[in-house]
């Protein structure tokens, strides 16, 4: 059997957890095993703080501090996970990256100039640190293992700093002629998150992606099964801090996965069930915290639909963009150019609605996209003869509803808009595909919480 384990910050976030995933390693393995690790707990967040600090000026006290509280925290998980014979070679390493971290840092503070090649370069020192120790801690039980960067490990990427898409013939072919001899021998233990563009460059997969990381080296070695390790009992049927009585999903197909992923849904990487449902590859997700537990299990399809509805997921932090003017009535690629300029400026669309008046378009973006979606669509409808009117509201939430049975059952939406009706919630905007996999609606974020509530009882408990 090949297996893929992926251990995200939680399941390494301290010495003795770094040490207890070694131990589920040892245990789960399979005959041919690949383990992926995301940088210990915070680890990746402090890095972004450091290096945007740092862009306003020299200091070199505070950046030697960061490089000193870096480093002891990682020598200290070494410390403890790793045996006398295998740590000096560790702890060599994790001083040979803090050293390269520090001239990086303060080759930026002088600059003045933090590039996303520069970010991505910075932010990959998370997990090239935690692999050397978990690897080591391998070693220390017995077991071969060498730590690779996604890059060595075959992921070639292009160019887009800080969410690079994998250049998927270059990277099968890698992976296969480097993975492929380690794994029958050893258990390489690769750095999740980072790969590399055709020239070497350091990239990343975006943030959380380590899961994805994961599904790459499973689709490319064709991997009998992936396990996502986290701090969670599996997929839950919605946000706990948003519905109290959630609970786990014993087993989901990849759509829905895909969708709930997609909508925020924290436990995996929304690009990481692609790569699995395209080789057939089951994704289990599982807890480092309670690794006897079941957990979820992604598969194809299940045998057995018997709910409707799977799950409740909220997405905040979006944006409601509508455009508007009688000037757009009838006239052709008005569409094709709102959507053209937004996606010149990378800006990704989350959902989409017009009325047939062709009056307005309205669809949903990301917060952290609406001062570059405004400048682009200010530029490309100047005056008043075509577009009157661009508005935007910030306080509102996505609502899915997601469930492979509401394929072919009549009268879901009716369920769902009743639901929400009853709870007093405003809807604002509608989008449903024609997979039938996933109605979702916009809600002001502060009726975020009781659509969801009330959708979860009408459909799951």
């Amino acid at each position: 059997m090949r297996l893929i384990m992926k251990f995200g910050g939680s399941s390494v976030g301290s010495p003795d957890r770094m040490m207890e995933t070694a131990r589920i390693i040892s245990e789960n393995r399979r005959r041919e095993t690949v383990v992926v690790v995301s940088a210990m707990e915070r680890v990746t967040d402090n890095l972004v703080k450091i290096a945007n600090d740092v862009v306003g000026g020299v200091d070199e006290e505070g950046i030697k501090n960061f490089i000193k509280s870096l480093r002891n925290s990682h020598a200290s998980a070494a410390k403890k996970a790793v045996s006398d014979e295998e740590l000096d070679g560790v702890l060599v390493s994790i001083e040979k990256l803090c050293t390269e971290l520090m001239k990086v840092l303060v080759g930026v503070s002088y600059i003045g100039e933090l590039t996303p090649r520069s970010l991505d370069y910075i932010m990959s020192f998370g997990e090239r640190l935690s692999s050397p120790i978990l690897s080591g801690a391998l070693r220390s039980m017995g077991i071969e293992s060498k730590p690779l960067t996604g890059y060595e490990a075959g992921i070639v990427t292009d160019s887009n700093f800080g969410s690079a898409a994998p250049m998927w013939g270059a990277t099968n072919k890698k992976i296969k002629r480097s993975l492929g001899p380690k794994i029958k021998k050893s258990v390489p233990v690769v750095a999740g998150f980072i790969a590399g563009d055709a020239e070497g460059n350091m990239t990343t997969l975006g943030r959380s992606g380590s899961d994805f990381t994961a599904s790459i080296l499973g689709s490319a070695l064709e991997a009998d099964e992936i396990w996502i390790w986290t701090d969670v009992d599996g997929i839950l049927s919605s946000d706990p801090h948003l519905v109290k009585n959630a609970k786990i999903i014993d087993e989901i197909s990849y759509i829905e996965a895909q969708e709930l992923a997609y909508f925020g849904a924290e436990v995996l990487h929304p690009k990481t069930i692609a790569p699995a449902m395209e080789k057939n590859i089951p994704v289990r997700v599982k807890n480092t915290f309670n690794p006897k537990g079941k957990g979820t299990l992604i598969v194809k399809e299940q045998k057995k639909i018997t709910d409707v509805v799977k799950a409740i997921a909220v997405k905040n932090e979006v944006v409601l963009l509508t455009v508007s003017g009688v000037g757009m009535i009838g006239v052709p690629g008005i569409a094709a150019k709102l959507f053209g300029v937004l996606a010149e400026e990378r800006v990704n669309i989350l959902m989409i609605s017009q009325g047939s008046s062709e009056v307005n378009i309205s669809f949903i973006i990301e917060k952290s996209d609406l001062k570059k979606a405004l400048r682009a669509l200010k530029t490309a409808f100047p005056g008043r003869d075509v577009v009157t009117e661009i508005k935007h509201s910030s306080d509102v939430s996505i609502v899915a509803v997601v469930g492979a049975g509401m394929r072919g059952t009549k009268g879901v939406a009716a369920r769902v808009f009743g639901a929400a009706t009853k709870a007093r919630v405003n809807i604002l905007m509608i989008a449903q595909g024609s997979s039938e996999v996933n109605i979702s609606f916009i809600v002001e974020q502060k009726d975020a919480r009781k659509a969801a509530s009330a959708l979860h009882k009408e459909f799951v408990e």
